[in-house]
């Protein structure tokens, strides 16, 4: 009797998670950390990624949404606020001070696309630095999606850890229209690195 309530209790708490409530919505340039279980964050991605990141015993999560890998010293701060270094460390400070522990930390990945032939692949440069930043701070990998030639829809809901993603057809570069709409997006000096569309 006891485990059919348990079960009863743990598929009401899916339900609602997967019902979320509040929906918040990740940009270029953002991250979002909550400890609230209605929370699903919510964002689309081209050749960018986002790092969806928790403490399943502290309860905390988040997710970021970076546009470039990026160095450890950008030239301004809204080039900062683009790059994957700056990015995953605020994402991971933010996690810290809601009451997670490093060493508990997992991550999915998602995004780095590649939408346009012939240009230098972005989303590979960003897939392949999020998944070296994880390895090299000790962060479990858990799963996610990299790559490939479709933007992502992505929902996330923190607390559970749990993700959903839908590809999108090969007008992905309406990923980039859809934010643009959201927040305005400036142009970023290239340092010959990268070509920027």
């Amino acid at each position: 009797m006891t485990g059919q309530v348990a079960e009863r209790a743990t598929r009401s708490s899916v339900a609602s998670a997967a019902g979320a409530s509040k929906r918040i919505h990740v940009v270029q340039g953002e991250q979002h950390v909550t400890t609230d279980p209605d929370t699903v964050l919510t964002t689309l991605l081209g050749s960018c990624v986002a790092a969806c990141m928790r403490d399943p015993v502290a309860g905390v999560g988040g997710m970021n949404h970076f546009l470039l890998p990026g160095g450890r010293s950008p030239t301004s701060d809204l080039q900062a606020e683009r790059h994957g270094v700056h990015a995953m460390e605020l994402l991971v400070n933010a996690l810290l001070s809601n009451g997670a522990r490093r060493e508990r930390l997992e991550a999915k990945l998602f995004g780095g696309a590649r939408l346009i032939d012939g240009l230098t692949d972005v989303g590979r440069q960003n897939s392949d630095f999020a998944e070296r930043f994880l390895a090299d701070e000790g962060i479990r990998y858990v799963g996610g999606s990299l790559r490939g030639e479709h933007g992502r829809k992505i929902q996330y809901w923190p607390i559970l850890g749990r993700a959903r993603q839908s590809l999108m057809e090969r007008e992905s570069q309406q990923v980039f229209d859809a934010e643009r709409r959201i927040r305005p997006v400036k142009p970023v000096e290239s340092d010959g690195s990268v070509e920027l569309f």
